[in-house]
């Protein structure tokens, strides 16, 4: 007998953080597809309290 294939599947999502370029925190985590460009983001900075940019780094 055939498998059906009828079930969901998983889509591939790693975890990253964003991390802070003026104070080097790791101030945002988050789930994105595995692949394409890296983020560079306007988010706030709870040390500085102001927004700054922040590069996405891996595990």
């Amino acid at each position: 007998m055939a498998k059906k294939s009828g079930g969901k599947k998983k889509k591939k999502v790693e975890s990253v953080f964003l991390v802070c370029e003026e104070t080097g925190d790791y101030n945002y985590t988050i789930r994105r597809k595995v692949g394409g460009e890296k983020l560079k983001l306007l988010k706030y900075s709870p040390r500085l309290r102001k927004h700054t940019m922040h590069t996405e780094k891996k595990k």
